[in-house]
């Protein structure tokens, strides 16, 4: 056109394209509006996914293109991550017996609390199902599979070994380490189901009389604080509260009877 001083209309009919194309002039999308909206329901519905979100931007009128919404939608990182579940191997339950003598069957469970200070430290116990025993309450901090382990080898030494231990499926209690130690020594790990703390109810019920009488009874403020008033508990519970269970007999007694 500048050249040859011709109009528009002939320049475009000489280079075969329509005016229309010829005048038309890109414009970057302005979706400030979409991140806008976006990011005030991700802040009032945490748990909304883009599904949810595009359902909801339709429901209000607005019409643009899922794709482009899904764009922006993962470009302001609102794509939640999906904790996978644990995958445990299906288990066949057996079903909670009392044993007829003692080293049948132990049950193993942890508990929490904290000291005064918030520090919090758990506690690995340990029980005979049979004459319902307190065989140890390990204290501490922290109680890796390594330390259920040496606190099974202790018990072992001066009891025996059990046929079987009744546990739940806590990171613990599933680990190779115990899984190894059981294979070596000939004992069965009796998994409850998950969610079923029923079917460990010998040990669920001891939880509940140390919660009342030590845990919620006591504000400790050390760790060798706890483990002091709890050994000394211990020893009480096997030698003199009597058991409902065991006819108002203490575990020691009741053992005694029926040795």
């Amino acid at each position: 056109m500048e050249e040859h001083g011709i109009s528009e209309r002939q320049a475009c009919r000489f280079l075969g394209i329509s005016r229309t194309a010829f005048r038309y002039q890109p414009k970057k999308p302005d979706d400030g509006k979409m991140k806008n909206l976006l990011k005030e329901i991700a802040e009032r519905k945490p748990r909304w996914g883009f599904k949810k979100m595009y359902a909801h931007l339709r429901n209000q009128g607005y019409e643009w293109n899922h794709k482009k919404i899904h764009r922006i939608y993962r470009e302001m990182g609102l794509n939640l991550r999906v904790k996978p579940k644990k995958r445990l191997p299906i288990r066949h339950p057996k079903p909670l017996t009392e044993p007829e003598e003692a080293n049948i069957s132990w049950s193993l469970d942890f508990m929490r609390d904290s000291l005064e200070s918030g520090r919090t430290f758990r506690t690995l116990n340990v029980i005979d199902d049979f004459n319902r025993e307190a065989l140890w309450i390990e204290v501490d901090t922290s109680l890796p599979a390594e330390r259920v382990v040496r606190v099974l080898e202790m018990l072992v030494s001066w009891r025996g070994c059990p046929e079987q231990l009744r546990i739940d499926n806590g990171p613990e209690l599933i680990s190779h380490k115990l899984a190894a130690w059981a294979e070596k020594h000939g004992v069965e790990l009796a998994f409850i189901q998950p969610g079923k703390p029923a079917q460990n109810a010998y040990i669920e019920r001891f939880n509940r009389t140390f919660r009342e009488e030590i845990l919620d009874a006591y504000l400790f403020t050390t760790i060798q604080e706890v483990q002091e008033i709890t050994g000394d508990w211990l020893e009480e519970y096997n030698a003199v509260r009597p058991h409902e269970a065991l006819g108002g007999l203490p575990p020691y007694q009741f053992m005694a009877i029926k040795s």
